[in-house]
């Protein structure tokens, strides 16, 4: 369980420099731009969906809320297969 608080704390550093640093630093270097908000904003929205898209995939894969359905003839041939050894 380590490694999925630890890659959520890694995607969630990832997308916040894209969302809330980069945004900040071009600022500097687009100064007369008039274009400067929209490129600020476009990155903002960009990081936010992209993040939510990658949290609700990588929780709905922690957690599926079905499993394969089998035949209970396959259960059961998977049982004795399984016991045989």
């Amino acid at each position: 369980m380590a490694e999925t608080g630890l890659t959520v704390a890694v995607i969630t550093c990832v997308w916040a420099v894209i969302g809330i640093v980069l945004p900040v630093i071009l600022q500097f270097f687009l100064r007369s731009s008039p274009n400067k908000g929209i490129i600020q904003l476009s990155l903002i929205l960009t990081a936010i969906c992209c993040y939510l898209f990658w949290l609700l995939t990588f929780i709905a894969q922690l957690n599926p809320l079905y499993g394969p359905e089998l035949e209970s003839g396959i259960i059961r041939m998977i049982q004795l297969e399984w016991n045989s050894n």
